[in-house]
C-alpha cells in the first residue's frame, strides 16, 4: 500500500490515467497538475495549478513518458496550459523526493543533479522496456496494414536494430509469414538473429540491402536511414520509423523521392495506452513500495541500534 503518500502528477497521457488508478487504488495521496480537462474522470483525486507550495509536499513526483523536452516544457494531452519545470520548482522538492519519468533528456537529469533530486528512468530498466516492446511492435504492424495495399505475409521487410524491439518486431514479423532481415551492428545480434532464423546484415552494408524492400521498419536513434541510402530504396516502400524523436530518418529526402516515410515513436501510448500504462503502473508503485521498504528499515534500524555483544 501507498497510504500515506504524496504523489504528484506533472502532465502526462492516456498512458498516466492507469498510474493515476492505481496509485489511487494503494491509497496514495494523488494531486494532478496539467489534467483540468477530465476533472470528472478520476476519482479520489485532487487537481492544483503548477505552484512551488504544492511541490513542496510532494514525496513522488511523476512525469510523462519523456520527461520534459531541452528547455523544461511538459506536455499534457489534458490541460490547454503550457507546463514549464524549472529550478525553482525542482528547489522546492523535499530531499526525500525522487522524480519518475520514462526517459529524461540532458535538461531534466541536470536539474534534478542540481538539486541532488533522485531521478529514476522507468525505460532503462529491461523489464519496462521488454514489455512496453510488444504494444510498439502491434502498432508498428498495425501502421504497415494501414499505409500498404500488400499482405504482410510475403512480404519483404527489414528491421534496423536488434535491440528490444527491433526483436520483437522481427519475431512478430516472421510469426507473420513476411520474409525479414535485420540490420545490426554487433556479432552478437547477427548471431541472435541467425539463431532465429532471419537474415542478419551489418547495418554498414545497408545501401546494398535495401534494394526491393516493401517495408522498412527503423529502431536505430541515429541517422541510419541517409539520403545516400535512400536512393536505393524503391518508390513503392514505406518506411516506419519507431525511433524516438527526430527520428533515423532523412524525411525531407524520402518524401522529394515520393517514398512514404513515418515517423512513429511512442506508440504504446498511441496504440494501447491502458496496457502500455498498467506496464508503467505495476514498476513503479513496486519500485516506490520497495523504496519505502527500506526506508522503514533504516528507521527501525536507527531507533534500535544493534548493541554489540560482551
Amino acid at each position: 500500500m501507498l497510504t500515506g503518500l504524496q504523489v504528484a502528477f506533472l502532465g502526462g497521457d492516456a498512458r498516466h490515467l492507469e498510474i493515476i488508478r492505481t496509485c489511487t487504488d494503494l491509497d496514495a495521496t494523488v494531486v494532478l497538475i496539467g489534467f483540468e480537462c477530465i476533472h470528472d474522470q478520476l476519482k479520489g483525486v485532487s487537481h492544483s495549478k503548477l505552484t512551488e507550495e504544492i511541490f513542496g509536499k510532494v514525496d513522488v513526483l511523476i512525469l510523462p513518458v519523456v520527461g520534459t523536452d531541452d528547455h523544461g516544457s511538459v506536455e499534457s494531452s489534458y490541460s490547454n496550459e503550457t507546463l514549464v519545470l524549472n529550478e525553482a520548482y525542482i528547489g522546492s522538492l523535499p530531499q526525500h523526493a525522487k522524480v519518475y519519468t520514462g526517459i529524461a533528456k540532458p535538461y531534466l537529469k541536470k536539474l534534478c543533479a542540481n538539486h541532488g533530486i533522485d531521478l529514476v528512468e522507468l525505460f532503462s530498466r529491461d523489464d519496462v522496456a521488454v514489455y512496453n516492446s510488444i504494444p510498439t511492435a502491434e502498432g508498428a504492424l498495425m501502421m504497415a496494414i494501414q499505409n500498404t495495399d500488400i499482405t504482410l505475409h510475403g512480404s519483404r521487410c527489414m528491421v534496423l536494430g536488434l535491440g528490444r524491439t527491433g526483436l520483437t518486431l522481427a519475431g512478430m514479423l516472421q510469426r507473420l509469414g513476411a520474409q525479414v532481415k535485420v540490420g545490426v551492428q554487433k556479432p552478437d545480434q547477427f548471431a541472435r538473429a541467425s539463431e532465429m532464423g532471419i537474415q542478419p546484415f551489418y547495418t554498414k552494408d545497408l545501401y546494398d540491402e535495401v534494394v526491393n524492400m516493401d517495408i522498412i521498419f527503423n529502431t536505430v536513434p541515429d541517422h541510419i536511414l541517409t539520403a545516400h541510402v535512400i536512393t536505393r530504396i524503391p518508390h513503392r516502400a514505406i518506411i516506419i520509423d519507431l525511433a524516438s524523436k527526430p527520428g533515423g530518418t532523412d524525411f525531407r529526402f524520402a518524401e522529394k523521392r515520393g517514398i512514404k516515410a513515418l515517423l512513429a515513436p511512442s506508440l504504446p501510448g498511441l496504440v494501447a495506452p491502458r496496457t502500455a500504462g498498467r506496464i508503467l503502473a505495476n514498476t513503479l508503485c513496486q519500485l516506490i513500495q520497495e523504496e519505502r521498504s527500506r526506508n522503514n528499515e533504516q528507521d527501525t534500524e536507527r531507533m534500535f541500534p544493534c548493541i554489540p555483544a560482551i
